[in-house]
């Protein structure tokens, strides 16, 4: 029997309402929730966004418009334990990660604060892989520490230059005075909201010599708060709903995604619109996966 109110339909699986949790080596897509909030510097909440995002991911239709990504399967890990401090977190989500990707599939992190895309990373340089990072973010997050702590959500990305990924940032429009010193004498890319709002987007987003391996870190507030008002740290000026998905699909061509993260929503009690946005984000994006990198084949 069919739920009478949509709200009534409830799983702890991402698209519970559509699909049975799969085996994990018969799933492309392996949701790994990270309810990591220790850092946060302005609004809180950071975690209750993966429970949020699952819920409302019951809301979505199998197709997204132009394919149905559910058909390579997505399994839904129950959420890691994140008591403690970041150190202990970061070393259970890089052996969370680094079983995913033992299995040969994607691992697709729900945040919890920035922070979280640390383990990702320790775990994917522990398989020696050579990629590049992709940020769309409203910060740099290159500040060495913040509030005394170096793994604050606002360090990540410094933390990911001292393990020697290459980057490319997306969507930034507030970054400190020694994050602009520092992102201009290191070298790295970008493409600020400014730019964008001011030329649009280029063809081609990422620089011809970027490894051709990527891992995609999503702060929400890379979008504009009009659409996403629920984070910790939302800056007017951000991209559109059509941009990001514009820009998404650019950074995935001729290149081979290794994973992903969605960070930083925080849910507005009684506006559930973010959650439902950041659900179809995710649900979007594994499409535009599938249809732009070539290693994956139809299911049988």
């Amino acid at each position: 029997m069919q739920p009478t109110n949509p709200t009534d339909c409830v799983s702890e699986f991402f698209l519970g309402s559509e699909l049975a949790n799969p085996s994990p080596t018969e799933a492309l897509f392996h949701i790994l929730p990270v309810p990591f909030e220790k850092s946060v510097s302005y609004g809180c909440g950071t975690a209750a966004g993966p429970a949020a995002i699952i819920k409302a991911s019951q809301q979505l239709e199998l197709y997204d418009g132009t394919s149905v990504p559910a058909e390579y399967g997505i399994y839904t890990h129950p959420p890691l334990p994140c008591q403690g401090e970041a150190e202990k977190m970061l070393q259970t989500t890089a052996a969370g990660v680094g079983a995913i990707l033992d299995l040969g599939k994607i691992p697709v992190l729900l945040g919890g604060e920035h922070t979280v895309t640390l383990g990702a990373l320790q775990a994917l340089k522990k398989k020696k892989a050579d990629f590049g990072i992709v940020q769309f973010d409203a910060h740099a997050d290159l500040r060495n520490s913040y509030e005394n702590s170096p793994y604050s959500h606002a360090c990540v990305m410094r933390r990911a230059y001292d393990l020697g990924i290459p980057m490319y940032q997306i969507g930034v429009r507030s970054l400190s005075y020694e994050e602009e010193i520092f992102r201009r004498e290191k070298g790295i890319g970008h493409l600020d909201a400014l730019d964008i709002a001011r030329s649009g987007l280029p063809v081609e987003i990422l620089p011809l010599d970027f490894p051709k391996k990527i891992y995609l870190t999503i702060d929400v507030d890379a979008l504009d708060p009009g659409i996403m008002p629920a984070t910790g740290t939302p800056e007017p000026g951000g991209l559109s709903w059509y941009q990001m998905l514009a820009a998404l699909e650019s950074v995935l061509q001729a290149r081979q995604i290794l994973g992903f993260d969605v960070v930083e929503l925080a849910p507005i009690v009684g506006m559930h619109a973010p959650d439902f946005t950041v659900a179809r984000l995710i649900y979007n994006l594994f499409g535009l996966i599938i249809r732009n990198n070539a290693g994956f084949k139809p299911p049988a």
